[in-house]
């Protein structure tokens, strides 16, 4: 049996690099990780995850890189500074970006790769989840951790299934989305993110022509320059949603006649769906098995997550960080709840910089007057960045548009906030990015619900 080389991970606690190398692992390579995360005490959980599939994990100080080190695979995060390119560069141990190490992987493998600004994580998970229903046993490579997965006792945004065919989410924030060549390239949406539209549309042309295959969202018009082979949409497309209706519990609609019924809420999740079901049928996949496995889809770790319910107010936790994703989160809430208390932390000086017109403008469509809006600081992970914007300069602006939007400085002092606000038919949304503690404080904002009702109850 050929040995398998020794691959060090640096930055293994982001969500693509965590994904590689639980997949390494799965195949029988050794792996060993750092992250500076890890190193503060944080992200607990996917450590664990990690040690229990034998990723050997240690300080980023460069000790883990030895001779017997084969490869250094990097996350964009990581600086030219960080001790661990010297230790690689001093011991003549290859170094490989992320986006380099999983386009091995797309081109190996019959490889569906998921592109877009928004719902990338969400359609992987749908498309695997089908998939692996019909009996094809995928593989998957993504940013968000699939319920499903989790419920095996995995992180979850990762798994190597017996076949040839693999799922991957395809991140654009970087521009390594050139490097996959894949048989299929589907196409969601496009729209101001970490780089301008123009800037993203090229990259996106890039990666269509670098793809065999191209499925394209028809309903976007900044996808239309787009060479596409198959086309799919809400309003248009050969897979297309018709009959669509939304609840507060899913949607229901019907694509070639087949009626489908979705368990997670949202018109951007329909459209999610829909997504799925084209790049399945391009397998082979019959409709009603996309029908069946998507009545019993069982979600993306915080893409709409509910942890709960206390005195008739419920908690949910979620990714969303971007405009476009904020707008769609906020919508659906508004099918949950009369009342929206949300709380976004922004993920880094240079994204809140580059797109504070674009939150301020999501917030002051989504909100209404009775909603409440806290913003804590700024989530700073470390490293170099110009620290000259703050969560104040989303909140004034939207302050002086008559909504109720705070900046508490201080997260933790936002839990009484909540509790103290907090009525029956609320719904609280807790949004953001990169934080793994995130979850930990939305179910502290749960916890402290409970507590209240005790309290009032003595």
């Amino acid at each position: 049996m050929e040995k398998k080389p020794l691959i060090h991970f640096t930055g293994i606690g982001g969500a693509g690099m965590s994904a590689l190398a639980q997949i390494h692992a799965m195949d029988g390579g050794p792996a060993t990780g750092s992250d500076r995360d890890f190193d503060r005490g944080r992200g607990t959980v996917l450590r664990e995850k990690l040690a229990a599939l034998g990723v050997r994990l240690f300080p980023q100080d460069g000790s883990a890189i030895t001779r017997g080190t084969d490869l250094a695979v990097l996350s964009t995060a990581i600086e030219d500074a960080n001790p661990e390119i010297a230790a690689a560069k001093s011991l003549s141990v290859p170094l490989m970006h992320r986006s380099e190490f999983l386009a091995r992987h797309v081109e190996k493998m019959r490889t569906i790769a998921v592109a877009g600004t928004s719902g990338k994580s969400t359609v992987v998970a749908m498309i695997f989840e089908i998939l692996e229903a019909a009996g094809r046993s995928p593989s998957v490579i993504t940013g968000g951790g699939l319920i499903a997965l989790q419920r095996r006792g995995l992180a979850g945004n990762a798994w190597r299934g017996k076949s040839n065919l693999l799922v991957v989410e395809a991140d654009e924030s970087d521009g390594s989305l050139v490097n996959y060549k894949p048989a299929v390239g589907v196409f969601l949406n496009l729209t101001k993110d970490h780089l301008e539209v123009s800037a993203l549309r090229d990259i996106f042309l890039k990666f269509r022509s670098n793809a065999a295959t191209a499925l394209v969202n028809a309903d976007d018009p900044a996808l239309a320059d787009l060479r596409a082979d198959s086309t799919f949409g809400l309003e248009s497309g050969s897979a297309r949603a018709e009959g669509l209706e939304l609840s507060p519990a899913g949607s229901t609609f019907r694509v070639k006649n087949v009626a489908f019924e979705l368990p997670v809420p949202g018109r951007h999740n329909a459209a999610n769906a829909v997504a799925a079901v084209a790049a399945c049928l391009n397998e082979g996949v019959g409709l009603q098995d996309c029908r069946r496995a998507l009545a019993a889809f069982q979600g993306v770790a915080r893409r709409f997550q509910s942890l709960g319910t206390a005195r008739g107010v419920e908690v949910v936790d979620d990714f969303a960080h971007n405009p476009a994703k904020i707008e769609a989160t906020l919508t659906a809430a508004r099918l949950r709840a009369g009342r929206i208390l949300a709380v976004y932390q922004p993920h880094g000086f240079a994204p809140t910089r580059h797109l504070k017109n674009e939150l301020i403008a999501a917030f002051a469509e989504g909100l209404r007057p009775d909603d409440r809006l806290w913003l804590p600081d700024i989530y700073y992970v470390g490293g170099t960045a110009d620290k000259d914007i703050s969560s104040e300069d989303v909140v004034k602006p939207l302050r002086a548009r008559g909504l109720n939007a705070f900046h508490v400085a201080d997260r933790a002092a936002i839990v009484p906030l909540i509790a103290a606000e907090a009525r029956a038919g609320d719904l609280v949304l807790v949004m953001g990015a990169r934080d793994p503690s995130l979850s930990d404080f939305a179910r502290a904002v749960l916890a402290a619900l409970k507590m209240e009702r005790l309290g009032s109850a003595v």
